[in-house]
C-alpha cells in the first residue's frame, strides 16, 4: 500500500500546521448527523492528504503510521490484504514491499470491486466464502505470506451484542487464516474495537505469536473505538 504520508517521523498529515476550517455549504439540506460527518470530512487533514497524494482512502495513513513505528513491511515480502476495498492499505503495502518493481507481492481480497492498483493482485470474493482461502493461497507466489493485514469491519445491525459478536467472529476468522498461511516469523495486523478483543482471540494469538499488542495510530480518530491488534513473530508448527 503505497500510501504516502506526512513528512516528518511520527507526524500525521498536517502535523504541526494550522488547519483552516472549511465551512459546509448548504448545511440545511443535511440531517444533523450527516452534517457533522461532512464537516469532519471537509476538515480532516488525512482526507485532504489522501486526495493530494492519490491515496484511495484516509485509512492508508493508519497502516503507514503503524508501519513507520513498528517497521513491519519490507522489500520482497509477500502480503495478503483482507477486506482491501477501496485499496488504501494495498497501496501502502505495494510501495513498501516494492511489488511494482518485482521484489515483493501484494494479494488483496474484498467482496466489493476496486479499480486496479499497480503492484496488487486483487480478487473480488467474500473472504468468508469457503473457497476464499484456497484462492488466496493459489495467488501467492513462492510459499506462504510474510504479513496478513485485515482492516475488515463486519456489517452492523445496531444491536451492540450482535455487532460485537460479528466483529470478533470476523477477527477470529482472519486470525485463523493468518495462522494457516503465514511463514515462520510472520506478522498479523487486524482491526478490532476497544473492549472487543475477546480473551479467546488473544489467547489464540499469544499461543501462535511471540508478541501480541494493541496499537492505535494517530490517523485512527480519537473518538473512535477502533484499534488494531498486532501479532509478530509467528511460531509455525
Amino acid at each position: 500500500m503505497s500510501k504516502g504520508g506526512s513528512k516528518g517521523a511520527g507526524k500525521g498529515p498536517g502535523g504541526g500546521q494550522r488547519q483552516l476550517r472549511t465551512p459546509l455549504k448548504h448545511a440545511r439540506r443535511h440531517s444533523a448527523s450527516s452534517q457533522r460527518w461532512l464537516e469532519r470530512q471537509l476538515n480532516d487533514p488525512y482526507v485532504a492528504a489522501a486526495k493530494r497524494e492519490g491515496m484511495r482512502s484516509r485509512a492508508a495513513y493508519k497502516l503507514k503510521e503503524i508501519d513507520d513505528k513498528h517497521r513491519l513491511l519490507k522489500p520482497g515480502q509477500r502480503v495478503v490484504d483482507l477486506g482491501a476495498a477501496p485499496g488504501g492499505w494495498s497501496q501502502i503495502a505495494a510501495a513498501k514491499v516494492k511489488s511494482l518493481e518485482g521484489q515483493g507481492q501484494v494479494v488483496a481480497i474484498d467482496y466489493l470491486s476496486i479499480d486496479p492498483i499497480p503492484g496488487v493482485d486483487f480478487v473480488q470474493l467474500d473472504f468468508t466464502d469457503p473457497g476464499a482461502e484456497e484462492k488466496l493461497k493459489s495467488m501467492l507466489k513462492g510459499g506462504g505470506a510474510d504479513i496478513v493485514l485485515s482492516d475488515m469491519a463486519a456489517p452492523t445491525v445496531g444491536h451492540n451484542k450482535t455487532d460485537h459478536l460479528r466483529i470478533i467472529g470476523l477477527a477470529e476468522t482472519a486470525a485463523a487464516f493468518a495462522c494457516d498461511i503465514l511463514s515462520p516469523g510472520g506478522t498479523f495486523l487486524c482491526k478490532v474495537f476497544q473492549g472487543g478483543t475477546e480473551r479467546d482471540l488473544l489467547d489464540m494469538l499469544k499461543r501462535n505469536f511471540a508478541v501480541v499488542k494493541h496499537v492505535k495510530p494517530p490517523a485512527s480518530r480519537s473518538d473512535s473505538a477502533e484499534l488494531y491488534v498486532l501479532a509478530t513473530g509467528f511460531r509455525a508448527d
